[in-house]
């Protein structure tokens, strides 16, 4: 062959083979640990969970009782706090709606006599230490509000699963160590979970996990 001709060549193989070399190194997660398996759980069990804690962007049903003047509905600001009737920029996030309702009471007392109020949350999203956070290669990327014993599956069935394009078995969970703060990654075996039924790969999700799917080279 002309060496015109292959030099360009050469150049292209090379110039792919370095492409896709990258690829995997930035998608391998072989080298770090997995998570165990998640326990089932039985569907009559009565464990409570834990209670759930206001965050920026809930929307908040307030009624107080015989004023129907000072019930309203509120969103929560990105700054966590909220304006209602007689009350201005109450902050609420990391309150449960009991002691944010209590709290209320407290406040309005100044105006009305022995104030009943409770708070509703009819729309939820917690807050971000509590939230769960998938992105990449899922068919709806999400920031989902974390619920008591959620798992892997769980959290691929509300995010629709994975695209035609995602490397599922090269997905990692980056965690946060709430008592040390030191973030750790886990390897994900999401392809196997859901395309092979490998139970084994169905993983406890944690408040906080954050859910990385990268897209396939091959």
């Amino acid at each position: 062959m002309n060496k015109l001709v292959l030099q360009p060549v050469l150049r292209t193989l090379f110039t792919g083979a370095c492409a896709a070399a990258l690829a995997a190194c930035g998608t391998s997660n072989s080298g770090l640990p997995e998570l165990p398996s998640a326990k089932m759980s039985s569907v009559n069990e009565t464990e409570p969970a834990q209670d759930y804690v206001i965050g920026p962007l809930d929307t908040l049903q307030i009624f107080v009782w015989r004023n129907p003047e000072l019930s309203t509905s509120v969103t929560v600001r990105p700054d966590g706090r909220i304006t209602t009737p007689l009350i201005d920029d109450l902050n609420v996030t990391g309150k449960t709606p009991a002691a944010l309702a209590t709290e209320i009471e407290e406040k309005l007392g100044t105006y009305i006599a022995d104030p009943i109020v409770q708070v509703i949350v009819t729309g939820f999203q917690g807050p971000l230490s509590k939230q769960v956070r998938i992105v990449g290669e899922a068919t709806r990327p999400s920031a989902l509000p974390y619920r008591n014993k959620l798992t892997l599956l769980d959290v691929m069935v509300q995010v629709g699963g994975l695209t035609e394009f995602a490397n599922g078995d090269g997905a990692r969970l980056v965690r946060i160590d709430p008592e040390t703060g030191e973030q750790n990654e886990y390897r994900l075996r999401i392809e196997s979970l859901l395309k092979d039924g490998d139970t084994s790969a169905n993983v406890a999700i944690q408040p906080g996990d954050v859910i990385i799917i990268p897209e396939s080279f091959l």
